[in-house]
């Protein structure tokens, strides 16, 4: 499956120049965000002096004894980006907030706008220059990971092109600074021999999910140049957005974090209950004076609650604590979370008080351990799970879905199925167990060879031969004629239902196909 088409823009180092730019720090002066008395961003200007991501703060400062330092601060580095994210929004709509530092949006609408994908990015990187006073690299490629590592080589990678692209760098590119820390993986590859994505990607699949992992499988696929996993469909219910009206009307940043954290809590309630988990959430909120704010948070790994309080608090503080002009003129009166895309929550990894229980051996937490690790050994098809959906017998109504992936059904259950199998469906099915075919037809009592006949009219069908024990009733049959607009003619069945004589009755349903019979299921 190709991925979609991603323009990113990113801001190098923003750690340390939110923080520079917040203390109104010169560009000219050596600096680092510290996080743990470690180095976790540093400046130009400091790398010139020997320093390093995760140097300690005594070496780094004995490197360069002038280096300003600052302590991490996520809220700091999220509020000093809201208006290079509203700088690219006024150029494009649609656009998504990764992280503070990055933001992204599919190429394909601006591209026919402005003419081509590097007239966009030519655009934009004036546009944040301008408005921002900053500097940002812009990279387009197919999906969202092979677009973050162009933009930090600003590079426009031909449409189709990602793989090649990503082939030759290092498999370090797999836990990248802010992203999902895969350090121990990249260094188990590392020794393995695997040191670029295109070897990573040069094994298949199934090798990798039996020997790493179904975690491995997404690594895989980005290396490949494909999304970490196929985009939902799924339109998101309108009923699962919360929304929250103060009063009076928020205009303090700790007030409105204290409201989004309980919205935050209320929004992942909604989900669980629905099997779900969010990857992108919509922000948004309104003001007394009519004014609509809006952003998008888009996340690699499905949001926890504190995912989503954090994400909030980040887009409020960015809104109240903006410049004069770009602030909201009155206070929100309205506060609203929206799962823009959702994904099944059995995908993800449960965490140890999951679901508020306190006890962490749960059956649903063991079950789900339990598959995944089967998975890991099998295969991503290994491990399936039925999903029920529309059509006419029973082994045309079930879809089997690998494990993790989204329940969808293969076809509409609620469309109209002439032919269709009346309730209920047999509890056992058996494809296999074909039977011999009779040329004549014979009475229900009859069924089997030698068998006495029956005052029963017999079926409009040849009837089959091998049933163990006579037939003392039999409803039916419901033929269907599917695809006959087909050259080959299309598909002609007939289903029977048939309850056969003994100490313990026992219900089949038969199904009719050329000249073939078949016990496609038990009933209970």
């Amino acid at each position: 499956m190709t991925a979609v088409r991603t323009l990113v823009a990113w801001c190098p180092d923003w750690p340390v120049l939110a923080a520079t730019k917040s203390a109104g720090l010169a560009p000219h002066v050596p600096a680092a965000v510290l996080a743990n008395n470690r180095v976790v961003a540093c400046s130009a200007v400091a790398r010139t002096e020997g320093i390093r991501r995760g140097d300690r703060k005594r070496s780094a400062q004995g490197r360069c004894p002038e280096l300003v330092v600052f302590e991490e601060d996520l809220d700091r580095d999220a509020r000093v980006f809201e208006p290079v994210a509203a700088a690219v929004e006024r150029l494009a709509t649609g656009i998504e907030v990764v992280r503070p530092g990055i933001v992204a949006l599919p190429v394909r609408g601006p591209a026919r706008y402005y003419g081509s994908e590097a007239a966009v990015a030519e655009r934009l990187i004036d546009q944040v220059a301008s408005e921002c006073d900053l500097e940002c690299q812009i990279g387009v490629a197919d999906g969202l990971f092979a677009a973050t590592l162009a933009a930090r080589r600003g590079l426009v990678v031909p449409p189709g092109g990602s793989a090649e692209f990503l082939a030759p760098l290092s498999a370090m590119e797999l836990s990248p600074p802010g992203g999902p820390d895969r350090t121990d993986f990249v260094d188990l590859l590392r020794r393995l021999g695997l040191r670029t994505l295109g070897a990573y990607a040069a094994l298949s699949e199934r090798d990798v999910a039996s020997r790493f992992g179904a975690d491995a499988v997404a690594t895989h696929r980005l290396a490949r140049g494909l999304e970490e996993r196929p985009p939902a469909r799924r339109r998101t219910p309108p009923e699962l957005s919360v929304t929250h009206s103060p009063d009076p009307p928020l205009d303090r940043v700790d007030a409105a974090a204290f409201a989004g954290r309980a919205l935050a809590e209320q929004l992942h309630e909604k989900l669980a209950a629905r099997g779900l988990a969010c990857t992108r959430l919509g922000v948004h909120a309104s003001t007394d004076n009519g004014e609509e704010l809006g952003r998008v948070w888009r996340c690699a790994e499905p949001l926890t609650p504190t995912g989503i309080a954090d994400r909030v608090r980040w887009q409020l503080d960015g809104w109240l604590r903006a410049a004069p002009g770009s602030r909201p003129s009155a206070g929100i009166t309205r506060l609203w979370l929206d799962p823009v895309e959702v994904v099944d929550a059995t995908a993800l990894q449960l965490g140890l008080w999951h679901g508020g229980s306190e006890d962490p051996g749960t059956g649903a937490e063991r079950a789900s351990r339990a598959l995944v690790r089967v998975q890991g050994l099998l295969g991503p098809d290994g491990v399936v799970t039925g999903v029920l959906g529309g059509g006419r017998g029973p082994s045309d109504r079930v879809r089997f879905v690998p494990w993790g992936e989204e329940r969808l059904p293969g076809a509409d259950p609620d469309a109209p199925w002439p032919g269709r199998l009346p309730s209920p469906s047999p509890a056992t099915g058996r494809p296999n167990r074909w039977l011999q075919w009779c040329s004549t037809p014979r009475r229900p009592r009859s069924a089997s060879a030698g068998g006495t006949a029956s005052p029963a009219s017999p079926p409009p069908c040849p009837w089959p031969a091998g049933l163990s024990r006579p037939v003392v009733a039999w409803a039916g049959p419901w033929a269907a004629e599917e695809a006959w607009w087909e050259p080959s003619g299309g598909r002609r069945r007939a289903r029977l239902q048939v309850l056969l004589d003994g100490v313990e009755q026992t219900a089949l349903l038969l199904v009719r196909e050329g000249r073939t019979w078949a016990v496609e299921g038990v009933y209970d």
